[in-house]
């Protein structure tokens, strides 16, 4: 942080008001409200100190509508941006960016062919049916940042330090189509393992880059059908792709809308060599259930675990208030369990466990530890409330099912944390959960420092923030030593 690198001058761009029935919306206010100025800020005011151990970066991606939407919004449509916080020295920076997509630079300029998944797909755009936003993931892989996007999309580079948008990402022009959110980066070979899937059409495919960004597998898997898988596992040797019984209606086929329904079919894991070839996946079925996110997966003897939050109902019913987005905020209420599945690749044979039934999601672990064995996983912990929101997060032992809970004071929510391992780190949970929170009732946001060995204590420093963090989606941290590299 020598103050070297130049940053984009601060930008604002004018929102508007909502109008119709999107003042009925929530993930269009309050909270759930986009900022519309991007800013860089070097000099932050801290409540306690920053750890001098603690090097690195946090960013957390998320939707940020640059506009008011005129029709139909759904939370995810919002245009991606990017919030990052860099420490060193007991010393921090803040900025925020928008990720430039091409849709999003083609809406600026009036000539975005394709709208939200609330509105007809535009099936003349063969390989993106929706506007791609690249709001839910980031990664970090080949020295830069990659925002990806849930219903697959085109990755788009970013300088971690800056958060400029370098571009388009298609290693080496050779990346056959797109990278779905929730691909994995390997922490020892520095491989990049994605999956892709096409919303009409029955298959999915993964592929490996290699730490040189260079492709070098790409394969399709045939499907029963058309799917909407969200995550994948991956582990030293394998990749696990999803086939769930949540799949588009007939009637949302024909008409080419995001209409979906729970199939009752069983719900199948496939388990293929990262480097092999699409035939040789061995399917796993188990009781019909939904997974959004993959907690972490790895080998032991002839097994394959895999560790995800288990969607179970929400018990929720639909409230008028919302109008037509009653149904919009009723699936937004995430309601999960943490449940470990283990996968037998000699007997096929497939066993569940659930390890708790506190309702929480949007796991995290030590990246260093990914497709390895794991012990620990951080985990949001959900408000009791219709929408949306993080009241806390979950320290969990992966082995015995045990926890901690951290909990923010009342009306503070938070976002997916991050674990940052401190320099000279001993052992897996030897570090800090970084984590922004907002104050709902006065608008201002901070990041958190948590000490990871003493998790249910207060954070060990608060840095303010002069901008509002709202709600979001997915985050990551990158260790110092690879921001330098």
């Amino acid at each position: 942080m020598d103050g070297k690198l130049t940053d984009l001058e601060p930008v604002r761009i004018e929102a508007g008001e909502l109008t119709g029935e999107n003042t009925l919306n929530p993930y269009l206010q309050g909270f759930y409200e986009g900022t519309n100025r991007e800013t860089t800020a070097l000099d932050l005011e801290v409540i306690g100190e920053i750890p001098k151990d603690l090097h690195g970066g946090y960013y957390r991606n998320g939707p940020n509508p640059v506009r008011a939407p005129s029709d139909m919004h759904h939370w995810f449509d919002g245009d991606g941006m990017l919030h990052g916080i860099l420490f060193e020295d007991g010393k921090a920076q803040y900025r925020n960016r928008f990720v430039r997509t091409d849709d999003f630079i083609a809406e600026q300029n009036g000539t975005l062919e394709a709208g939200g998944v609330m509105l007809p797909a535009h099936r003349n755009r063969p390989d993106k049916v929706y506007k791609d936003t690249a709001n839910t993931d980031v990664i970090m892989h080949n020295g830069q940042l990659m925002a990806l996007w849930y219903v697959s999309g085109t990755p788009v580079r970013v300088d971690p330090v800056t958060l400029d948008t370098i571009g388009n990402e298609s290693f080496g022009g050779k990346l056959p189509r797109n990278v779905s959110a929730h691909s994995k980066v390997d922490p020892e070979t520095g491989e990049f393992v994605f999956f892709d899937y096409s919303l009409y059409e029955p298959w999915m495919s993964f592929g490996v880059v290699n730490a040189k960004n260079e492709l070098t597998n790409f394969q399709r898997v045939e499907l029963p059908g058309p799917r909407l898988p969200h995550d994948m596992g991956l582990t030293k040797n394998y990749a696990i792709l999803h086939d769930l019984p949540v799949i588009f209606s007939e009637s949302g086929m024909r008409k080419s809308m995001w209409n979906i329904t729970n199939s009752g079919e069983p719900a199948r894991f496939g388990v293929v060599p990262r480097n092999g070839t699409g035939d040789q996946i061995r399917w796993f079925e188990t009781e019909p259930c939904y997974i959004y996110h993959v907690i972490n997966s790895w080998e032991e003897g002839d097994e394959v675990i895999m560790a995800a939050c288990k969607m179970v109902p929400n018990g929720l019913a639909k409230d008028p208030k919302y109008g037509p987005y009653a149904a919009h905020v009723n699936v937004m209420a995430l309601h999960a369990v943490p449940v470990e599945w283990r996968m037998n690749m000699r007997t096929g044979e497939i066993k569940m466990r659930q390890l708790d039934d506190r309702i929480g999601e949007f796991p995290v672990i030590n990246l260093d530890y990914a497709a390895k064995k794991t012990r620990w996983s951080y985990h949001v912990s959900m408000a009791p409330t219709d929408l949306q929101k993080f009241d806390g997060m979950i320290k969990y032992d992966l082995i015995t099912g045990d926890a901690v809970e951290h909990k923010y004071e009342p009306g503070v929510y938070g976002s997916e944390p991050a674990f940052a391992p401190r320099i000279g780190a001993k052992g897996e949970d030897d570090g800090y959960v970084v984590v922004f929170v907002t104050d709902e009732a006065s608008r201002t946001s901070e990041a958190r420092i948590i000490d990871a060995r003493n998790f249910d204590a207060g954070p060990v420093a608060r840095v303010l923030l002069p901008a509002r963090v709202p709600a979001g989606f997915h985050g990551t941290w990158v260790r110092g030593d690879q921001l330098v590299a």
